[in-house]
């Protein structure tokens, strides 16, 4: 356990948090989903999310976990609602979404999930090492697409990274968890 914690993220902001393994990184983020219990209050422009119903709230605050789930056996059945971002841009080919789910590689699992929380449009991007699984390259057109969202749509990003050199490209303020405390690094 750890806290209490007091965190403020300004839409359009990027907040970067790193700390050691085990120090509640990714416990926050599923704090502020709404997927674990807590005794704080999270609130979305003001509005508590108690008031906001579960699921319009994970709509509005979207987690990308380190893994990602599949629950149909493509990815295509995911996209109900058509893609946020051309394949390319994230170095996928056109026909992987018709490629059984069990079949891709991490890399592309943890692409086509970034692309399926896009696609709910939220207001706060939750991202757990979001680039974790993937070659350089790769690491770099999924930070411009995130990027990209982020300008286009002005949310608030919390991610959690344990790559430095990351964190200097992508974040506007970065925080540290450790020993139960959230504390502010130089940029």
């Amino acid at each position: 356990m750890f806290g209490p914690l007091s965190l403020a993220i300004n839409a359009g902001e990027c907040v970067c948090l790193s700390g050691p393994s085990g120090a509640g990184k990714s416990q926050l983020l599923r704090a502020i989903a709404d997927l674990d219990p807590h005794d704080g209050e999270v609130l979305l422009a003001g509005e508590p999310s108690g008031d906001i119903k579960p699921y319009l709230w994970r709509q509005r605050v979207g987690l990308l976990p380190p893994e990602s789930y599949w629950w149909r056996p493509t990815a295509a059945a995911h996209f109900h609602n058509g893609l946020p971002v051309a394949l390319e841009a994230l170095g996928l080919p056109e026909d992987i979404l018709d490629k059984p789910v069990t079949r891709l590689s991490s890399g592309e699992k943890q692409r086509l999930a970034l692309l399926r929380l896009l696609a709910n449009a939220p207001e706060v991007l939750l991202l757990d090492e979001p680039t974790a699984n993937l070659d350089p390259a790769n690491t770099l057109r999924t930070e411009t697409v995130i990027n990209d969202y982020r300008q286009s749509h002005g949310v608030a990003i919390l991610w959690v990274s344990h790559d430095p050199q990351q964190l200097a490209r992508v974040a506007d303020r970065r925080l540290q968890l450790a020993s139960g405390e959230l504390r502010e690094q130089a940029t």
